[in-house]
């Protein structure tokens, strides 16, 4: 997802990246760094995602900024999703917890595009790396684990997503919320949680 290399970090997160789903905050850093990102695994698709006002605003396209990629590294398979489609994760969103988004001062997470994806796409989905819901509410705090696996002196993953969930001012990802969801679904779409399980 995003800017998550794998240079450095195969042991742990492999080598091959069949599909990268970016968000638009992202864009520029991937597009930034093509030997980690467009030319390392060239069958890699990718998926872009964002608001409308942020993909296709007026001062600058994201999308345009895509599109020129495209040329500038003809092996690209790119594409982005529609303001219809963007607003269909929202319902998907409102009708899995009951809050509007908007409303509730939510951003989505890339974690949840792909995993929306994921389950559209895969008969199988079987997800590494993923804290279940309850993680930060049970384990001890002495232990640091940093937000980013890729940038160990990052934010704290825990301290994140209960500042996240919690806020009332200002947009922000709703991290817990979205693994409860996630939970749900593990049945429901044969999706599989390992290191950690979600047992």
């Amino acid at each position: 997802m995003n800017d998550a290399p794998t240079t450095g970090y195969s042991a742990d997160v492999g080598n091959k990246t069949t599909f990268r789903v970016v968000a638009h905050s992202s864009v520029f850093r991937v597009l930034r760094r093509p030997q980690e990102f467009v030319n390392r695994t060239p069958e890699t698709v990718f998926i872009f995602w964002g608001p409308p006002n942020k993909m296709q605003k007026p001062q600058g396209s994201l999308v345009r900024v895509i599109q020129r990629a495209g040329l500038a590294f003809p092996n690209l398979e790119a594409y982005a999703i529609s303001p219809t489609r963007m607003r269909q994760f929202d319902d998907l969103f409102r009708g899995e917890t009951g809050k509007d988004r908007e409303k509730s001062h939510s951003w989505l997470s890339t974690g949840w595009f792909t995993m929306v994806i994921a389950v559209e796409l895969c008969d199988h989905v079987h997800v590494y790396g993923m804290i279940p819901p309850n993680y930060c509410s049970q384990r001890p705090r002495l232990r640091r684990t940093p937000y980013h696996y890729y940038e160990p002196k990052g934010p704290d993953e825990c301290v994140t997503y209960i500042q996240n969930e919690h806020s009332r001012k200002g947009n922000h990802h709703r991290f817990i919320t979205e693994k409860r969801v996630f939970s749900s679904w593990a049945q429901l779409y044969g999706i599989t949680f390992s290191h950690p399980s979600w047992t």
